[in-house]
């Protein structure tokens, strides 16, 4: 899950054309915690992917590989 949840980050962070610094301000974290999310070191609270999911306008069933159904 923690691969699929990185690469879909990265790309629909991109496909909006958004910075990671963008994103972390959005989402009210450092941009060193999302570029974590997309390095897959670290895994977002659910909180925070909710934030993610709304940002990009996709569900987290997407965002975490449960379906490819954005």
């Amino acid at each position: 899950m923690r691969a699929v949840l990185a690469q879909r980050l990265k790309q629909c962070r991109k496909n909006k054309g958004y910075t990671q610094g963008q994103v972390a301000i959005y989402c009210d974290i450092t941009e060193k915690a999302y570029q974590n999310y997309e390095l897959m070191t670290r895994e977002p609270k659910l909180e925070i992917l909710i934030r993610i999911a709304d940002l990009f306008e996709v569900s987290l069933d997407y965002l975490v590989g449960r379906t490819d159904e954005p």
